[in-house]
């Protein structure tokens, strides 16, 4: 490491010891002073790991939080991000903040789409890990297609590096790559002939343009594609669940490669993020039985179906921030079969994405058939969200415009289990207010 390395280096130690000694933390600043010290310090803190990046639209932070616990049985130290700061200084911030190892070590790196390239032009990593490509965030993206194209302009830069695919999402199958690919996905249990909603992502096939079809749809466009005029279909599979056995808000078994598995959290979409860290740990050389005890835990992912006790509430804290995502969390909270009551908290910053048209595509009829005696909005767009509601029939909620006050609101709400539905930054402030009121320890990260 260079003089110049070990000074920026240093700053950013120091930043991250003073925010998080005297303030909630931070994960974004100490990274900006590394990097403006030295713009390429990434080359530096890379030689000491092997690194695989996770990126995709949705379930990136859960994958990269199972991949770890799954590597973990394998390697003495894992690097992460595990607060979901994915572009490039909360990258930096994770290296400068890692123990000092004594040998190489594994990094298993959540990076947001646009970023791919970036930490490839400094990291060469081993492996790539797709989860899914959902229209999200338009404003910074674009559709599918254009932030696939982002993704490939890094994954150009490691063309030794192994992807390890989600290969029920056609989209991962439209170019030819040099790199080595491993597919996961679904086990096909039907010769049906399917087709996806007409308002689907990826609804054509990328050869012909004509309808795809699908033998076994799990949601959204995701299952066992084929188009039945130029004869595009799913690639062979190497890993696939083969079984979904029982399906909670809080938990899934399921069959993967014929071998039981629990996983320690609910949704179908979930059960994708799984599959992946199992793809990836037997690409590292994981055993089954390991990879079981791994998912066997019961540890919650940052904004990831929380649980947090606040006095006699229980609050599960859901992000949600894009449509697909957000109709599959709310099939996942209606398997509860208790009351619950329902919040949905609305920011439009920059890290959720200034647009919020999505909402309108979310599925909010199907509240109307479960036992919620309590809706709530909230956050910098919470008129937006609370018409949303009301056009799908709800007649009354409570509104939340100043988040400061959401805490006192849920401490009132009729049922003990409250579900919370919040885009990124709101997350971020409730979970700091939860922080300040001790609820929980840290409020960033």
């Amino acid at each position: 490491m260079s003089i110049r390395s070990s000074i920026a280096e240093i700053a950013g130690r120091s930043s991250y010891w003073f925010l998080h000694s005297f303030f909630h933390g931070g994960s974004s600043l100490p990274g900006k002073i590394t990097t403006r010290i030295d713009p390429n310090i990434l080359k530096a803190f890379s030689q000491k790991y092997d690194v695989v990046i996770v990126t995709g639209t949705n379930g990136k932070t859960l994958t990269t939080a199972l991949s770890v616990r799954v590597a973990q049985e394998k390697y003495q130290q894992v690097l992460t991000n595990p607060t979901g700061s994915n572009m490039t200084q909360g990258i930096v911030t994770t290296f400068i903040t890692a123990p000092k190892a004594k040998q190489k070590g594994l990094a298993v790196i959540e990076v947001d789409e646009a970023y791919v390239v970036q930490i490839t032009r400094q990291i060469t990593p081993i492996a790539f890990v797709f989860t899914n490509l959902f229209r999200d965030q338009m404003d910074r993206y674009g559709e599918i297609y254009t932030t696939y194209d982002k993704i490939l302009k890094g994954v150009a830069l490691a063309p030794h590096a192994t992807i390890i695919a989600n290969g029920d999402d056609q989209i991962f199958n439209t170019k030819e790559l040099p790199n080595p690919i491993i597919y996961f996905g679904f086990a096909n249990n039907s010769s049906a002939d399917l087709q996806a909603p007409a308002n689907t992502d990826g609804l054509l096939c990328p050869k012909c343009h004509h309808i795809l079809h699908y033998h076994k749809i799990v949601y959204a466009n995701l299952g066992d594609y084929y188009c039945p005029h130029c004869g595009f279909k799913r690639p062979e599979l190497t890993y696939q669940v083969t079984d979904i056995k029982q399906l909670t808000p809080t938990s899934s078994e399921v069959e993967i490669d014929g071998d039981a598995y629990h996983i320690g959290i609910g949704g179908v979409y979930n059960i994708y993020n799984a599959l992946a860290a199992y793809s990836l740990g037997r690409f590292l050389g994981v055993p089954a039985e390991q990879i079981q005890h791994a998912f066997a835990s019961d540890k919650k992912v940052f904004g990831r179906q929380e649980v947090i006790p606040i006095d006699d509430k229980e609050v599960t804290l859901i992000l949600v921030k894009n449509p697909v995502g957000l109709n599959q969390v709310l099939d996942m909270i209606l398997t509860d079969p208790e009351p619950f009551s329902f919040g949905f908290l609305l920011n439009a910053n920059y890290a959720d994405g200034i647009d919020t048209s999505w909402i309108w595509d979310g599925n909010f009829e199907k509240l109307l058939d479960h036992d919620i005696p309590q809706f709530m909005t909230g956050g910098e767009r919470y008129k937006d969200i609370s018409t949303r509601l009301t056009m799908a029939g709800i007649d009354e909620m409570w509104t939340c415009p100043d988040l400061n006050q959401v805490i006192d609101q849920i401490k009132q709400m009729p049922t003990k289990h409250v579900y919370l539905l919040a885009t990124y930054t709101a997350v971020l402030q409730v979970r700091k207010l939860l922080a300040d009121e001790h609820y929980i320890q840290g409020g960033m990260d």
